[in-house]
């Protein structure tokens, strides 16, 4: 035991969980690029410029996920 009170541990561990699971988070892939993923079209905010356009890119990348995986 490296700490007096036990609730010193606990809190010490538990940012030390934090940190791992920071660190080990998935990083977002996208970056803002004022166009469209999909289509290409010019966007104010987002990644894309309508929800099919969103809906047709994640359909196409589970495809190319699963098809990685058989």
């Amino acid at each position: 035991m490296t700490h007096p009170d036990p609730i010193d541990e606990a809190a010490e561990l538990e940012q030390r969980m934090i940190e791992i699971a920071l660190a080990n988070r998935e990083r977002p892939s996208m970056t803002f690029t004022g166009a469209c993923h999909y289509c290409g079209e010019k966007v104010d905010k987002g990644f894309f410029c309508c929800p099919e356009c969103k809906d047709d890119y994640e359909r196409i990348e589970r495809a190319q996920q699963h098809r990685k995986v058989a």
